[in-house]
């Protein structure tokens, strides 16, 4: 899948990837989760050369996620819009495609996935970050709504915006938010539900590069970035994973004292 030519207007680096800038928590899963399963339909269905108004036409007017009726197809088209751009123009959907392929071993596509869905939403990156990582890091971990509520809870000074939120809300958010994030691996179980540690690919540790360099952080802050915790690194294992994808030939990596090398070409077909 090749890249769309940029938009000619600039979009400011704190609009590039919702995840970093600091805007409101909102409660996209109060309605319906992360649709991991829609996605990767669709996905699956566009063209190489994805167009930008190709999601929109596989939803609304062929139908490829075989919805009942019109009303469904355009929540789906919708929801999917909101939870992951689907937009080749945008900056961020573009560093996703770069590194999207079908081709990928599911676990590695998941990941991927779940990285684009957290980098546009301040609210499941913030999650992943906060509460999920240190489940895993011990995996398998046990992963409960109230505990994801408590999180929430604990974020109200920072963010106001849910103290708006009834109980009903969060509860729905919470439980929502555990179902999503098993739908891309990092969880396994029905009722009870326990993490699991991803392993190290490629694809989502380049798209999280890719998304730093849009918000305009230097190679040496990303080889410290906390948001790699996103894929179960801490900070300082960043460089060791680097260091490995390098040594792989899925990218290029070298590091003395404070002069970064990081190349993201290498390893690209």
């Amino acid at each position: 899948m090749s890249l769309e030519a940029r938009p000619k207007a600039k979009m400011k680096h704190k609009d590039m990837v919702p995840a970093f800038g600091g805007g409101p928590y909102l409660a996209r899963l109060s309605t319906r989760s992360a649709l991991a399963s829609d996605l990767k339909i669709l996905l699956a269905s566009v063209s190489e050369k994805l167009q930008e108004e190709e999601c929109r036409r596989l939803i609304l007017e062929e139908n490829c996620l075989a919805k009942t009726s019109e009303s469904s197809r355009r929540r789906a088209w919708e929801d999917l819009s909101a939870r992951y751009l689907l937009r080749p123009s945008h900056p961020l959907f573009q560093s996703f495609l770069a590194e999207w392929s079908n081709h990928m071993v599911e676990p590695e596509k998941s990941l991927t996935l779940y990285c684009l869905w957290a980098l546009n939403d301040r609210l499941v990156a913030d999650l992943g970050s906060k509460y999920l990582f240190p489940r895993l890091r011990q995996a398998p971990s046990p992963l409960g709504a109230d505990d994801v509520v408590a999180c929430l809870f604990a974020e109200r000074e920072g963010h106001p915006e849910l103290t708006k939120w009834s109980q009903e809300t969060t509860a729905t958010v919470s439980r929502k938010y555990l179902a999503s994030i098993r739908d891309f691996g990092l969880a396994k179980g029905v009722y009870s539900k326990v993490s699991v540690r991803p392993a190290l690919y490629a694809a989502p540790a380049r798209l999280l590069v890719r998304a730093l360099r849009l918000a305009n952080t230097k190679d040496l802050q990303i080889v410290h970035s906390p948001w790699f915790r996103l894929i179960g690194l801490d900070s300082h294992e960043v460089i060791d994973a680097l260091s490995e994808l390098s040594r792989q030939g899925k990218l290029g990596f070298r590091m003395q004292a404070d002069v970064v090398e990081l190349d993201l070409e290498v390893g690209q077909p």
